[in-house]
């Protein structure tokens, strides 16, 4: 019988001192008191660097780059063999000048084809084999995809983010 109710004591008491340490323990309740205290002795510094962020915003928000995620995910296989040996799994998005997110997906269809064909031509070239992970093998897909993206899209996008990437092996 003391075998089984010594671990519920123990339990017991565990939990007790637990919950008298949380309360003897927490944060005193803020007060107008503390709260004018502690905003005025920070009050000097906090607000001229919010101001200052405030500030920067506002210039760099005029001319600040959109992002516009692809809708869907591109798959693509990695061919070793003549049989499937990968698939890879890759999330993009564009940036682009401001106001042309509306371009982006009318022009998705064409995107996505164009933006296949890069991937495709990296998978074949062996560029998701290895470390394709490596950040020399990135630049140059990065690269490729926003050369193709220029071509249906023009100046409008400025760079194209690889979001998300996997490779699952069969």
């Amino acid at each position: 019988m003391l075998r089984k109710l010594l671990p519920v004591l123990l339990a017991l008491i565990g939990l007790g001192g637990g919950a008298g340490a949380g309360l003897f323990l927490r944060p005193a309740p803020a007060t107008e008191d503390n709260a004018s205290e502690a905003a005025a002795e920070g009050a000097g510094a906090e607000h001229a660097a919010e101001d200052e962020a405030i500030a920067e915003e506002g210039e760099a928000g005029e001319n600040a780059p959109e992002y516009v995620k692809m809708n869907n995910q591109f798959v693509v296989p990695v061919v070793e063999d003549r049989r499937v040996a990968a698939m890879v799994v890759l999330s993009l998005s564009l940036e682009v000048r401001p106001g042309n997110t509306e371009a982006v997906y009318q022009r998705e269809p064409k995107l996505r084809d164009v933006f296949l064909q890069v991937l495709f031509d990296h998978a074949n070239t062996g560029g998701f084999s290895g470390s394709f992970t490596d950040g020399s093998n990135l630049i140059v897909l990065r690269t490729s995809l926003k050369e193709a993206a220029a071509l249906v899209l023009g100046n409008a996008v400025t760079d194209v983010l690889i979001t998300d990437i996997a490779r699952q092996d069969s």
